[in-house]
């Protein structure tokens, strides 16, 4: 099974660290927030990944272009030109990178992903957020209730204390950052079949999935979520980035199941 990548936009929210790199090149302990992805799925057997370009979509292709030569070790002969290799610790990663346009938005870049996809099942996930999520059992779900789309959701961690407060002005009880438990999330980590390419018909360059697309797939009753109890991050702002180094820094972040 395929694994497609959102890795276009153009992170304006953690502009600090995307001048000159797109927002999954972030680096995490020294390596960019789309290996971590990628290394997620890797674990559970899937190795063939989709990214889908735009935004300074030449530093993800010059990173693969000679991932094989930083993670070798080589003998480098100047005067014939000559390089040999004397051993790897690269990953079997297949990796298609798609030009799908700086400006266009996710419902087109995935449209685009299309001719690569062939008549099976595929996941889809987007380039800057990390999780613990079972894939295999993910997959496992999305069999099981024969829609076209299955998204993974999460219940948003809340960034401040929540209290509930009595008509007199007492608090009944105070929760330090609960989770939001009434409310659940896009995670991303789909799961879907072919046929959600019929959700993308005509014009879809300035369209977001998560906008016309999800929508029909809901009113159609073709989605399902997968509920994620364990561990979700995306990096979506400095904090984030700062919070996920801290994380590996650790030796045991909660999304490193390689």
């Amino acid at each position: 099974m395929k694994v497609v990548i959102f890795a276009g936009g153009l992170g304006t929210r953690i502009s600090e660290e995307t001048d000159t790199r797109p927002k999954p090149m972030v680096t995490i302990g020294g390596k960019p927030i789309i290996w971590h992805i990628m290394k997620m799925y890797s674990h559970y057997g899937f190795n063939e990944f989709i990214i889908c370009l735009g935004y300074k979509g030449y530093v993800i292709k010059e990173y693969f272009m000679n991932y094989f030569l930083h993670n070798s070790d080589l003998s480098i002969d100047i005067a014939n030109n000559k390089v040999e290799v004397h051993g790897t610790n690269s990953e079997a990663f297949k990796v298609t990178l798609l030009e799908t346009g700086l400006e266009t938005k996710t419902a087109g870049r995935l449209k685009q992903v299309e001719k690569y996809i062939g008549d099976e099942d595929f996941m889809l996930t987007y380039g800057d957020g990390v999780s613990d999520v079972n894939i295999e059992q993910l997959i496992k779900f999305h069999k099981t209730h024969n829609k076209i789309a299955t998204v993974t959701s999460v219940q948003l961690e809340a960034r401040f204390g929540g209290m509930e407060v009595g008509p007199e002005g007492d608090v009944l009880s105070f929760k330090e950052k609960a989770k939001d438990e009434g409310k659940w999330i896009n995670a991303g980590f789909f799961v879907l079949k072919p046929q959600v390419f019929k959700y993308l018909e005509g014009d879809m360059n300035n369209m977001m999935w998560e906008d016309e697309p999800l929508e029909k797939l809901t009113n159609s009753n073709q989605l399902a979520a997968y509920q994620h109890i364990g561990f979700w991050k995306c990096m979506d702002a400095l904090r984030d980035k700062i919070e996920l180094e801290e994380m590996w820094k650790s030796k045991n972040p909660k999304w490193k199941s390689w």
